[in-house]
């Protein structure tokens, strides 16, 4: 490999087919302090699914209206801190509630919000005039098998497409996925 195959990002070096996370064979071993180990990926679902232009005008359009406190009951208008701008972004969420407890899942992988939230520790979700602030708890993969089946159970008509299961499959294949869907536990603030 050539300094050209790589994409240095902050102090890991990323590439879309290479993670920090320990799966698959390594790759590189860390060779001072600042450095991360690399191991080369094999998986089908990429680290980041971007919308198509269609879809990004739909998530504004649809961002408005619940933004405004149109559309299900589930779906929130996510705010989150910028990482580096320390400006507000926006963007639609469906919020799982799952034993009493409220989720957000990342269903196209590392988005910025979720970038940006894991920076902040922090997100607001609005609705009409009703806006609340809660602190992230980052689920642990062995936690997010449950959370990614009833996810999309509940979402499968707005999700099922980012997913390589089907909705109504058991938790057990999500095992492997885990590492590619983010997913936070809301706690009160």
């Amino acid at each position: 490999m050539t300094q050209a195959d790589f994409e240095f990002i902050g102090r890991g070096v990323l590439t879309e087919n290479y993670r920090r996370w320990p799966r698959g064979e390594p790759v590189h071993k860390s060779s001072g302090p600042n450095d991360v180990q690399l191991f080369h990926m094999q998986s089908p679902v990429p680290a980041f699914r971007a919308p198509n232009p269609v879809e990004r005008i739909f998530n504004r359009t649809y961002g408005f209206l619940v933004g405004i406190g149109l559309g299900t009951s589930y779906a929130y208008l996510l705010q989150v801190r910028g990482r580096k701008s320390g400006k507000i972004y926006s963007t639609p969420v469906d919020l799982l509630d799952l034993n009493g407890k409220r989720f957000l899942v990342a269903p196209r992988g590392r988005t910025q919000w979720v970038r940006n939230a894991e920076a902040a520790g922090e997100v607001a979700l609005k609705k009409g005039r009703n806006r609340q602030e809660y602190r992230l708890r980052p689920l642990a993969d062995a936690e997010k098998t449950e959370v990614l089946k009833a996810y999309l159970d509940r979402f499968k008509v707005e999700v099922q497409r980012y997913f390589p299961v089907t909705a109504g499959s058991p938790a057990t294949a999500f095992r492997e996925l885990v590492q590619n869907y983010p997913a936070f536990e809301l706690l009160p603030k």
